[in-house]
């Protein structure tokens, strides 16, 4: 019984002195980094610092966005708000592709006005007579806006 404490001793002896030699890397040297932790820790300590940069916000959920803000003020129907999506899945699609382009910033400019006139072309097909004139009056709030907002 004495040898069977004295080798579960020895053991556990040998196996916390290579936890402890794990934990403080070359003998609480850090390989030459001096902090004493290791470069399992510098390197963490490095990977945290760097910033990540945001994921970009899938298209589906930008046209779900605007969709929910035009069923509520047009009042679509599950029919419309279908097409209304697929029609803005579409158009970011191509506006992610535009701006990837590399031509002027004034031909940018041209392309995403035609694209967003053909946009709300599309969607003034689906929309009944009611629903049209809502949404030219949101479209042209929205201009006005974004006109304040260059002065």
């Amino acid at each position: 019984m004495k040898t069977f404490k004295t080798v579960l001793f020895i053991a556990f002896l040998f196996l916390s002195a290579n936890t402890i030699s794990a934990q403080y890397y070359n003998n609480g040297y850090g390989g030459g980094y001096g902090n004493g932790y290791g470069r399992s820790n510098q390197m963490s300590q490095m990977q945290a610092s760097q910033p990540t940069a945001p994921k970009p916000v899938p298209v589906e959920e930008t046209a779900g966005k605007i969709v929910a803000y035009y069923k509520k003020e047009l009042n679509l129907d599950a029919l419309q708000e279908v097409v209304v999506k697929n029609i803005y899945i579409k158009s970011l699609k191509k506006e992610e592709v535009l701006m990837k382009k590399e031509i002027s910033d004034d031909d940018k400019k041209q392309e995403f006005k035609v694209l967003s006139e053909m946009t709300e072309m599309e969607i003034k097909e689906i929309l009944n007579k009611d629903q049209k004139e809502k949404f030219k009056n949101l479209i042209d709030e929205r201009n006005s806006k974004m006109e304040a907002r260059k002065r």
